[in-house]
């Protein structure tokens, strides 16, 4: 016959790796972003021969634009990392 078992887990409380996990895709995803984000300005910059500067120019908007979607997915990871903690 079969036996009845608990197979629940129980709450351990355990408050870290949180911030860890978090740091660490972090610098995962914000290296490709910003990769991505300055190889786009530099790509649409020569695209349209714009000279040195204004290819640094557009590298740097695009980049600016990298750091905001990195800020944003920042927030919300952090948001749902420790969403259940402040209980």
């Amino acid at each position: 016959m079969a036996q009845n078992r608990d197979m629940s887990v129980p709450a351990s409380g355990d408050t870290g790796g949180g911030l860890f996990t978090v740091i660490s895709v972090a610098v995962l995803v914000g290296t490709e972003v910003m990769g991505a984000a300055l190889a786009a300005g530099w790509a649409l910059a020569g695209l349209i021969e714009l000279g040195p500067t204004l290819t640094y120019a557009m590298m740097a908007i695009f980049a600016a634009g990298g750091i905001a979607l990195l800020v944003m997915f920042v927030r919300s990871a952090l948001r749902v990392e420790f969403a259940n903690r402040r209980r």
